[in-house]
């Protein structure tokens, strides 16, 4: 493998302000529009180097902090959110390898060969029968002579047909409790796909989340050797809420970049600004600020835990709550930035064409309270409130 020279963060982020602006914004509405996937944006950012940020610099990545890995998310988040929330879901992914499997031969390999080949990850979470819930299994990983098989109903498979391999949660045997679960690499090119739900949807278009039916085949070592439940509460959990709060923040800046424009334009055109459009915007900002403060606080925490090496403090109760409330505020808060930024703009923001459209941020702001129900999160968060010590 050639030696990949390390860059520092500062370059990395202007080249992702860079595509963002030369590649990805560039083609957003189409993608949007086709409800296709990004193949422009993931072009340049696997050209870039880009999809193994998290992976080490020991395994050939860049080593970024997750903190490092939110901003890029959140720049994406300005330019298109579909592609914002395929990269951000990939990272996901790849933290709980980089996190759980260095241990192991096979995805120690894996990782050298994610950063040498730039390889897309996706993830099978939910199955048909749970309701959605996530620390429940349906479907078993089959054992026999060192040989897996996995059959799985997954409701959503975000970017499946696009990615190079997919982790998928089941129970570790056919006699497992529905809560005794594992995560399964399985190479999409060897994996069987059949459709059973489209994905023709208001907004995240380009996400391409349908669903499958999954059948997979490979050996035993593709089994990811910590369980889900230690994987879900030290990693995927956290890093979810964090990396998605960091392409909403995106997504809301963006917003307010436009309307802060349309106020620009306006003052151009005219002496006489009315006093309450500026006011508006004012107003907007102090929403964004409130929503990086949430962001900051819980992306801090974690970052800690993940420098001082323990992940078990991602457990207790009180972090779990805060985490919690990033995606549940950020999700929501999003909406409402959206929402005034396109009341400052007016019209202009009403309409799908022009440089002051908002209507792929506002159909795109509306998915992210529903990306694991606020409402399931808010069920936790008030079970968890019962028995949490103050802080």
């Amino acid at each position: 493998m050639e030696a990949h020279a390390l860059r520092t963060f500062a370059q990395i982020k202007a080249t992702v302000h860079e595509l963002g602006q030369s590649i990805v914004a560039a083609h957003a509405d189409d993608v949007d529009q086709q409800a296709r996937f990004p193949h422009e944006a993931f072009a340049a950012l696997r050209s870039e180097r880009l999809l193994s940020s998290y992976v080490p610099s020991s395994f050939g990545g860049d080593g970024l902090s997750l903190t490092e890995v939110s901003e890029l998310c959140r720049i994406l988040g300005h330019y298109c959110s579909s592609t914002a929330m395929i990269y951000a879901m990939h990272q996901i992914q790849v933290a709980c390898i980089v996190h759980h499997g260095q241990d192991s031969a096979y995805f120690s390999r894996y990782l050298r060969q994610m950063c040498e080949q730039q390889l897309l990850l996706a993830s099978a979470t939910t199955e048909m029968g749970v309701g959605g819930d996530l620390r429940s299994s349906i479907c078993h990983v089959e054992v026999a002579d060192d040989q897996f098989t996995l059959t799985k109903q997954a409701p959503v498979i975000s970017y499946a047909l696009h990615s190079d391999a997919i982790l998928v949660t089941c129970r570790g045997h056919k006699d497992a409790p529905a809560s005794d679960q594992v995560q399964v690499l399985v190479e999409t090119q060897k994996t069987n796909l059949t459709p059973l739900t489209g994905w023709d949807t208001l907004g995240f278009r380009g996400t391409c989340s349908a669903g499958f039916t999954l059948e997979a085949q490979g050996h035993k070592d593709q089994i990811l050797p910590t369980p889900f439940s230690v994987v879900l509460a030290h990693t995927m959990h956290p890093v979810s809420h964090l990396t998605w709060g960091s392409l909403w923040t995106g997504m809301a800046q963006g917003a307010t970049n436009k309307a802060r424009l349309a106020v620009r334009d306006m003052m151009r055109r005219s002496d006489e600004l009315p006093q309450v459009t500026a006011l508006r915007l004012a107003e907007l900002d102090e929403v964004l600020f409130s929503m990086k403060g949430g962001l900051a606080g819980a992306m801090q925490a974690y970052q800690a835990m993940l420098d001082d090496n323990n992940l078990f403090q991602a457990e207790k109760y009180g972090f779990a709550i805060q985490v919690n409330n990033v995606k549940t505020r950020c999700s929501e808060m999003v909406v409402d930035v959206v929402g005034k930024a396109l009341q400052i703009v007016g019209i202009g923001g009403y309409r799908n064409d022009g440089k002051y459209s908002l209507c792929r941020e506002l159909r795109d702001a509306h998915g992210a309270a529903l990306m694991v129900n606020n409402d399931r999160i808010r069920g936790h968060n008030a079970t968890m409130q019962v028995v949490v010590k103050e802080s």
